[in-house]
């Protein structure tokens, strides 16, 4: 199981271990992480779980799809690192991912 970092707008962080396979949205609802809203479910038709991904874990994550893309687009304050949580697969490979959630969801 890897062990996967919220970190939220102040700082404040909660480390904890997700079952591969599951999204890191999956992650953060199973454990009441704050500051990941999840409102479609993790059907990829909002961006309420938008986070933003360290920039050391960039290249071990998939690309992004075009619409994945096309969501981050609406989310708040996208950045380069943007991504929809409900995207990212947990696996081994991403033991000690660090996620930062934006100051609000969209």
């Amino acid at each position: 199981m890897p062990k996967v970092t919220y970190k939220d707008f102040n700082g404040n962080s909660k480390t904890i271990n997700v079952e591969s396979g599951l999204s890191v949205m999956e992650g953060a609802i199973q454990n009441d992480i704050p500051g990941i809203d999840a409102d479609c479910g993790g059907s990829m038709a909002c961006a309420t779980c938008h986070v933003y991904v360290e920039e050391k874990w960039l290249n071990k994550l998939p690309k992004a799809e075009d619409a994945e893309n096309d969501m981050i687009d609406m989310a708040y304050n996208p950045k380069k690192n943007s991504r929809l949580s409900c995207q990212i697969i947990l696996s081994d490979e991403l033991e000690g991912l660090e996620v930062t959630t934006p100051e609000k969801q969209t």
